[in-house]
Order: C-alpha cells, then sequence, then structure tokens
C-alpha cells in the first residue's frame, strides 16, 4: 500500500528550528530518490531538497545552508532539520519521489508556521 505520513510541522518563532519527519511505504518508494516539498499559501508546490538512496543530498541553492535532509533505508523514513527559519518558510512541507507531479499520489503534509 502506498502511503506518505508526514509529521513534525508546528509553530515556531524566526531563528528557530524545526525537525520534520516522514514515514513512506509502498514497492513505489523502495527503489526512489526521495525528496522534501514545500507549498506556501496562494504558490505552487516547490521542491526543497532531495537525497539518493546513496545518501548524496541536493538543496535548492536559496535555502541551502538552513536544511538538512537525511534517509534511513532501514526505516523507510525521511527526515529534515530545518534552521534559522523565516517567516517565509511558512508553508505545508510534503515528502515524495523527487519526479512526483501533481496528479501523483501525496501525503496530507506538515503545517510549518513561523511567527512571532
Amino acid at each position: 500500500q502506498v502511503q506518505l505520513v508526514e509529521s513534525g510541522g508546528g509553530l515556531v518563532q524566526p531563528g528557530g528550528s524545526l525537525g520534520l519527519s516522514c514515514a513512506y511505504s509502498g514497492s513505489t518508494f523502495s527503489t526512489y530518490a526521495m525528496a522534501w516539498f514545500r507549498q506556501s499559501p496562494g504558490s505552487r508546490r516547490e521542491l526543497l531538497a532531495s537525497i539518493t538512496r546513496a545518501q548524496s543530498a541536493a538543496y535548492q541553492e536559496y535555502i541551502r545552508g538552513r536544511l538538512t535532509i537525511s534517509m534511513d533505508n532501514t526505516k523507510n523514513t525521511l527526515s529534515l532539520q530545518m534552521t534559522n527559519l523565516k517567516h517565509t518558510d511558512t508553508a505545508v512541507s510534503y515528502c515524495n519521489k523527487p519526479n512526483a507531479g501533481p496528479v501523483a499520489y501525496w501525503g496530507q503534509g506538515t503545517q510549518v508556521t513561523v511567527s512571532s
């Protein structure tokens, strides 16, 4: 059964940190790299970071240095550590394959709100 369950979001003050987790299941995810996306209000969903099963990570340039993506292949979990959060980081965060499009299966996401 294909399933993506994101968790760990919440309310954090500017400059704070947050850790997100994603539990994924289903054969479609067992041979792919995985990625974190986010969607801000009124914006399209965007890819933030990806990681291969060989642990090679890539980040969007504008957010590089504030994110750390990791994957546990044995537990089928994906994590994202975010630091120095800004108001503009407020978004719903999702995990999926890096090439997942709008019509792909998506989980519910987890809300990240940066506010003082």
